[in-house]
Parts: structure tokens; C-alpha cells; sequence
């Protein structure tokens, strides 16, 4: 239960720290009327959000196995991550709007230096978030996390590019501004197709990857009892898999040795690869010609 407080903390921080920041980026953004800082304060919101899902979603994956979830209950990461990924999507599309609107309409707004203070705070908060949580996501390989870290990455770049901006602002260049609003929302965009692209691929089922099926394979190669082996399929349960194949042994072994091959194969399959749940093995005899 290590990894879903790691995960709940992280949650946590980040709710704690975007709604920091949507007030102060809301106040500010207001106050001169900047499309990049408006559009970094929806940002905020729907960073609010993610953090809310993956602090919901990861409680819910993390219950154990019941009678009505035999498998458990970890595809919850992935339903919470494709509500996030549409929510980004839905969000970018208003930034998008707003800041063609004001491209269009060449707007102006009021230089202040607290526009490069909150820039300035901003980037250090959500660096120091996406360094915790990239450090979790690539420990526990989870997709929330994975795409929570994503996002306090974004945030840090655009953030950066919304400061230049701001600096420019003092010497009467606004161009930029807008632009930046636009870049947001491409970038939101193209990250949330990402991440529901592969929450779909797990909800529907999608297969083991090729590399992990092959150190399976190479596994099994290595027991010279197993004559043949068909049958290969897998079931994605959270971020891992529930493997299933049927082996073929010598059919003159008796039926205690013929499952104690199949035995410590699940055994040693499952302990040596993190992708995989659990496995399960059936085992068919075959004619071996002496």
C-alpha cells in the first residue's frame, strides 16, 4: 500500500499547489487583462481537477479483489484518466477561443510586475511537483501519475514562454501574448489525446506489448518439459496484465508432475516481470516418441 499513498500525497500537493496558484494567476490575470495569464488560470483549474481525479481514481484502483471484481478494481485509473484527458480537451478548446479572439482583435493589456512574480512562482511550484511525481511515475509505471507529471511539466514550459511574454509586455510587445494562449491549448490538446488514447487501449483489452510477451516466451523456452505452447492471451488488470496459455508436456508424466511444471512456470513468471499480475497456465499432454 506504499505506492497508493505516494500516490495520494503527490495528489494531494498538487491540489494544494494549483489552487495556490489559480487564485493568485486569477487575481493577477484580471487585473491586467493578459490572455496568456487567463489562460494559464484555466490551465490552474483544469490542473485542480486532474489532481482531484488522480486522488479519486487511485483510491478506487487500489481496493483489493471482491466478489464482484474478481480482477479488482484497477481499470479505475484508466476510466479517471480518459475523464481527465476530455476535460483537458474541453479546456483547451475555450483558451483556444478566447486567445484567436483576442489575436484578431490585436488586445492589449497592462504590463505589471507581478505578472513576472507569479510567472517566477509558478515554475518553481510546478517544477518541483512534476520532479516528485515524474520520480513516482517511473517507480510505480501508474498512468495517473504519469500523466499528473506530464502536465506540471507543460505548465513549467508554458509558464516560461508566458513570462518572456510578460517581459515584453513592458516594452509595449503583445503580440505574443495571444500566441502563447494558442500554444496552450495545442499543447493541452495534443496531451489529452495522448493520454485517452492509452486509457482506450487499456479499457478495451488491448494485448500485452510484443517485448514483454517475447521475456515470456524466453522464459518457457528455457524449460525443456515444455514440448508446445498455444493458446497465449492476455487481460490488462490496471497498469499490468493477467496472462493465460495452455503447454503441452509428456504425456507419460504423472498428473502431480505435469502441474508442478506449470506451477513453478507461473511462479517464475510472475515474479520476474512487474507487467504482470498474475498467470495462468493449462497444461495438455502430448505424445513424446521415445
Amino acid at each position: 500500500m506504499k505506492k497508493t499513498k505516494k500516490i495520494k500525497i503527490a495528489s494531494i500537493l498538487g491540489i494544494i499547489g494549483n489552487l495556490v496558484l489559480l487564485i493568485i494567476k486569477g487575481i493577477i490575470g484580471i487585473i491586467t487583462g493578459s490572455r496568456a495569464m487567463i489562460a494559464d488560470t484555466f490551465n490552474s483549474a483544469g490542473d485542480i481537477f486532474t489532481s482531484l481525479m488522480t486522488f479519486i481514481g487511485n483510491k478506487i484502483a487500489s481496493k483489493p479483489s471482491d466478489d464482484d471484481h474478481n480482477l479488482g478494481h484497477g481499470k479505475a485509473e484508466y476510466i479517471y484518466s480518459m475523464i481527465i484527458s476530455v476535460t483537458m480537451i474541453f479546456m483547451s478548446l475555450i483558451i483556444f477561443k478566447d486567445s484567436l479572439i483576442s489575436l484578431i482583435n490585436q488586445n492589449t493589456y497592462s504590463y505589471s510586475f507581478w505578472l513576472v512574480i507569479v510567472c517566477i512562482i509558478t515554475i518553481i511550484v510546478k517544477l518541483s511537483l512534476y520532479i516528485y511525481t515524474n520520480k513516482l511515475a517511473k517507480k510505480y509505471n501508474n498512468l495517473l501519475i504519469k500523466a499528473n507529471s506530464k502536465d506540471h511539466l507543460i505548465d513549467s514550459v508554458i509558464t516560461f514562454f508566458n513570462l518572456i511574454s510578460c517581459i515584453l509586455a513592458k516594452s509595449n510587445i503583445y503580440i505574443l501574448d495571444p500566441i502563447i494562449g494558442l500554444g496552450i491549448s495545442i499543447w493541452i490538446i495534443y496531451t489529452a489525446i495522448h493520454i485517452f488514447k492509452e486509457s482506450y487501449n487499456v479499457l478495451m483489452d488491448k494485448s500485452i506489448s510484443d517485448e514483454t510477451k517475447q521475456k515470456v516466451l524466453n522464459i518457457i523456452k528455457k524449460h525443456k518439459e515444455v514440448k508446445k505452447i498455444n493458446h497465449f492471451n492476455s487481460t490488462p488488470v490496471g497498469y499490468q496484465y493477467q496472462i493465460s496459455f495452455t503447454i503441452f508436456v509428456d504425456g507419460n508424466l504423472s498428473t502431480y508432475e505435469s502441474h508442478d511444471i506449470a506451477d513453478k512456470l507461473e511462479k517464475e513468471i510472475t515474479g520476474s516481470n512487474e507487467d504482470i499480475y498474475l498467470t495462468v497456465i493449462h497444461v495438455n499432454p502430448i505424445e513424446v516418441k521415445k
